[in-house]
Parts: C-alpha cells; structure tokens; sequence
C-alpha cells in the first residue's frame, strides 16, 4: 500500500478550500446574507461586519480533509473524478448534511437555511474535491 503524500494533500486541500471559501460567501453574503441577518437579531445576536476569520480557516481545513479523504480512498475505487465525487461526498455527510439536520430540533435557525445551506454544500463540496483531487499525486 502506498503512502499518502502529504505535500499533495496540502496542496489540492488549498485549492479545494479556495473552492469551498468561494462558494461560501457566494451563499451565505451574497445570496443568504440578509436572511442569516434576521435569524441572528431574532437570536438576540449581532452579526460580525465582514467574514470572521474563523470560517476561512475551517473552509482551507475541510479542504485538506476532502482531499484527504480522496487519498485514503484512491487505492480502493481508483484515481479519478468518481472517486473524487465520492470523497465530497462523504465529507459533505459529516460536515453539512449531520450538523444541518441536527440543528433542526433545536429551532435556532430557519429550516429554509439549513435546507438551502446542505443543498448548496452537497455540489460545492464535491466540486472542490474534484479540484482539489484533480492536483493529487502519489
């Protein structure tokens, strides 16, 4: 079995984060911000002027998970945009599709958002893993 290269999985993990940090202010500023605006006052909470810091660096980190994931799989499905779809696919499980449904008992948000935000990961999620995988070498 072969061993995972690291130096790869930064680098397509960076690329695919880019992705990730692309495709979330596209959702979350220019197209939900004003209603993630109203969820958060009916909270009782302000709303940070720009982007936090914070989620940049998760969107980068969950970029070098996916394509991590794409590595740990690659010798079992094969190299390839399919196995790359899959990885995506498996992240956005763990890190959109479970967080988002798990919110939804506790009405803290409005459901339309946590529907529209898994909607929109399920192909942003993939899509970066398929750049990202796209630049994975052994």
């Amino acid at each position: 079995m072969r061993k995972i290269n690291m130096g790869r999985v930064i680098l397509g993990g960076l690329v695919a984060g880019l992705v990730i940090n692309i495709g979330e202010f596209l959702l979350n500023i220019a197209l939900l911000g004003q209603l993630w605006n109203q969820a958060m006052q009916a909270l009782n909470r302000p709303m940070d002027s720009g982007v936090p810091a914070l989620f940049i660096i998760l969107g980068f980190a969950l970029g070098i998970f996916v394509v991590w994931v794409y590595a740990a799989i690659r010798p079992r499905f094969g190299a390839g945009p399919l196995t790359a779809i899959s990885a995506g696919l498996i992240v956005w499980a763990l890190a959109s599709l479970y967080p988002n449904a798990g919110a939804l008992p506790l009405h803290l948000f409005p459901r339309r958002l946590l529907f529209y935000s898994a909607l929109w990961e399920f192909f942003e999620i993939p899509l970066a893993a398929l750049a990202g995988g796209w630049l994975y070498k052994e």
